[in-house]
């Protein structure tokens, strides 16, 4: 319920919370959203506690956006619109920076 009121920007449902006031709601989702956008890569939407022996070429992918610059949760659309499982890191992150410079992938 969290994630899908932070990755829907709902404020008004996060105030229905005992002790959250409209600030506090508003900080959460401007906090929070980043991280969302990082669990959402994840594969199978998992959070593993422990860092994996290798990363997938997706995550990888969003990582490189993220250090370019690029905000997670744009990062991580570009990367999701284009992969198709079987692209490597570098043809993701390729492909990922036509789609947001506005070129076909």
């Amino acid at each position: 319920e969290f994630f899908r009121c932070v990755s829907n920007d709902d404020l008004t449902q996060l105030t229905k919370v005992p002790g959250i006031g409209r600030k506090t709601a508003q900080r959460l989702l401007v906090e929070m959203r980043d991280r969302i956008a990082l669990v959402a890569v994840a594969p199978d939407n998992q959070v593993d506690d422990q860092p994996a022996e290798t990363s997938s070429p997706l995550h990888d992918a969003v990582s490189a956006l993220i250090s370019l610059g690029y905000k997670p949760v744009e990062a991580s659309r570009a990367v999701r619109q284009i992969h198709n499982g079987d692209l490597s890191s570098e043809d993701l992150i390729r492909q990922a920076l036509r789609v947001l410079a506005g070129g076909a992938a």
